[in-house]
């Protein structure tokens, strides 16, 4: 990995944003060098206000850029501070913390990305930690693939791509081929689309993201590749996940839907009944009641924030190390 300084030029920035990600960070920092192959790297860390030793394991390593934000800024927000201190790069890597690359895993999505113009975002296959494939691949939300995932959920994995917004069959993870968006673990984009496309819409804060990265891709004219010859294997649920980011997870759906589509009144009610229907759970209850009363959106994302904004004034702002 090359020195963290940013007046040199490097194939591949990396941006990973950590919360609270002691257990996973330092298996994803170590296998980014053979990873990447040949390609140089600059490696920044954002660390979103963790409280425990995720900031000492990274100071482990000084070729990496550890930033301390002090507070939580959400995924979006932490990879746009991460943007601050990338330099001059080819490519950007966005990766989550409980990741590990395989070999040459990071130089396969590159020489992907870099083998026509028209790519600006390269996603891998992914296995979880037991090896078993996740399915990562996503269609762009629409009425109809909404509810077919709220009727049939994962049952008739091989049913018509206008009745899921994932991607089920296995057979589709076994070749590169274009799709509209995959989950946001690990994204690797050109430098081109980067600067097109701009800063993520930190309004989600968490959830629904990459899915509004993918599509203003998308919109700018690049094409999101899936490469399943570049290997990972994502752990998930690596910072929790607390019943209100249940209920965001709900609620981003409706706003990602009423800032690309029409229709957003009849995606809320598709929405309502995902919940509705797995309501036995305690998390999906709290998620039902949030998407149904709109005026609580709002308090939801803002007590999001109001925690985080309650760590950084109790810590110092910004820490570069």
């Amino acid at each position: 990995m090359a020195e963290p300084n940013q007046t040199h030029h490097v194939d591949c920035s990396v941006v990973i944003v950590t919360y609270n990600s002691a257990r996973d960070i330092t298996g994803l920092l170590d296998c980014l060098p053979t990873a990447a192959g040949k390609l140089t790297l600059r490696v920044i860390v954002v660390d979103n206000g963790s409280t425990d030793a995720t900031v000492q394991r990274v100071r482990d390593y000084p070729e990496v850029l550890c930033v301390e934000t002090a507070a939580n800024l959400g995924y979006a927000g932490g990879i746009n501070f991460g943007r601050r201190f990338v330099g001059q790069f080819r490519a950007l890597a966005v990766l989550n913390p409980d990741l590990t690359l395989g070999p040459g895993a990071l130089h396969e999505m590159f020489t992907a990305l870099h083998d026509d113009p028209a790519v600006g975002i390269v996603v891998p296959g992914i296995l979880d930690f037991e090896g078993r494939l996740d399915q990562s691949l996503r269609r762009e939300p629409t009425l109809t693939r909404g509810i077919g995932d709220a009727l049939l959920g994962r049952h008739f994995k091989r049913r018509p791509a206008w009745l899921s917004e994932t991607v089920r069959d296995e057979r589709e993870y076994e070749y590169r081929h274009a799709v509209d968006w995959a989950t946001g673990a690990v994204m690797l984009i050109s430098a081109a689309c980067d600067r097109a496309v701009g800063a993520w819409d930190e309004e989600f804060f968490h959830y629904s993201e990459e899915v509004d990265y993918a599509a203003r891709a998308r919109a700018a004219g690049f094409r999101v590749e899936y490469v399943p010859q570049a290997r990972t294997r994502h752990r998930k649920g690596g910072s929790g996940k607390s019943q209100a980011l249940i209920a965001l997870r709900a609620v981003n759906r409706v706003r990602y839907y009423e800032k690309h589509h029409k229709s957003a009144g009849l995606m809320r009610a598709v929405v309502l009944l995902h919940e509705l229907l797995r309501s036995v759970s305690p998390s999906r209850r709290a998620a039902l009641l949030k998407v149904s009363r709109r005026s609580s959106w709002e308090p939801l994302i803002s007590s999001l924030k109001a925690r985080s904004a309650k760590v950084a004034t109790s810590t110092t702002p910004v820490k570069i190390s």
